[in-house]
């Protein structure tokens, strides 16, 4: 089941039985696929491709997902936010950012083509068989966001951090 929009800035996902359905309601701050061997467990693939977004602008039009929390290499844990019903992860909750900021799994929208990441981070334990195109932005770990995110996405993290500017 899917609920289109004829906006651009937003984006419908789910997961896969349909039980749970969400949009975001703005572009994302920022799109990065993690090459981490945290991140290649968790989801069973190569990496995982997160959007940042502020929590409350993500609106859940169906279904009420359910939290799970995970342990994460840093010790801090993040918090999955999953279907109830078919377990598929839906976006995450790190420490850091508390449950201010999502980082939504792009592969649960409607249309993933529409968020390509913005960055590949933790490249130095990336598969050797995962090619990044030329001219994407690589980090062999993690980077520094005011040298990679856009003005608009620093200064609206703020805002939803509560950080002094």
């Amino acid at each position: 089941m899917s609920i289109m929009t004829n906006d651009d800035n937003t984006f419908d996902g789910g997961c896969t039985c349909g039980a749970v359905r969400y949009r975001m309601e703005t572009k994302p701050l920022f799109v990065h696929c993690c090459h981490c061997h945290w991140c290649q467990r968790e989801t069973g693939s190569s990496y995982a491709l997160n959007a940042m977004i502020e929590a409350d602008r993500v609106t859940i039009l169906g279904g009420k997902p359910e939290v799970v929390p995970t342990p994460t290499d840093s010790g801090k844990g993040q918090e999955i936010w999953r279907c109830p019903v078919c377990r598929v992860a839906l976006w995450s909750n790190y420490a850091g950012a508390d449950d201010r900021i999502h980082f939504v799994r792009v592969g649960t929208l409607d249309d993933a083509s529409r968020l390509p990441p913005d960055i590949h981070i933790f490249t130095t334990s990336k598969q050797p068989w995962v090619h990044i195109p030329q001219g994407h932005a690589v980090v062999d770990e993690c980077y520094d966001r005011k040298k990679y995110w856009p003005q608009d996405s620093l200064a609206r993290r703020k805002r939803c951090l509560g950080l002094p500017d």
